[in-house]
């Protein structure tokens, strides 16, 4: 059993490679093998998002505060809220952050392949972000 305190672990800044706008991480748990899943609690000021990625095993997002949206590859943009669960299919390409005007966290949910939960791609660009017909 281990117990990890809250506070124990250090918060991070989302690098700008994988991220555009102010982005807070805060691991949460990463077991040692033979577990492969990875836990973090991610929150995005406003117009904060990822790049487009992937996970191996899929990815699974709890919104914990404030309002988002999610899109994926060829999908609508779509708003999430405090208390929505999101899910990502193994491969599926797509990205997430908050909205332009309000913050947004989650906890992300995700396996590692050969040690790693991600496939980082291109950024999303400021017109695909602000394409949100549907959101």
């Amino acid at each position: 059993m281990e117990i990890i305190r809250s506070g124990a672990q250090p918060s991070g800044t989302g690098p700008g490679e994988y991220f555009t706008g102010q982005v807070r991480i805060d691991p949460l748990f990463s077991p040692p093998a033979p577990a492969r899943v990875a836990m973090a609690l991610v929150t995005f000021e406003p117009g904060a998002r990822t790049a487009w990625h992937t996970h191996p095993f899929g990815q699974t997002l709890i919104v914990t505060a404030g309002a988002g949206w999610v899109q994926r590859e060829g999908g609508p943009i779509e708003k999430i809220y405090q208390g929505d669960i999101v899910w990502f299919s193994p491969e599926e390409k797509h990205w997430h952050g908050a909205t332009a005007t309000t913050a947004m966290s989650h906890i992300a949910i995700q396996e590692k392949q050969n040690g790693s939960p991600v496939s980082w791609m291109e950024h999303v660009t400021d017109e695909q972000y602000n394409n949100k017909q549907s959101a």
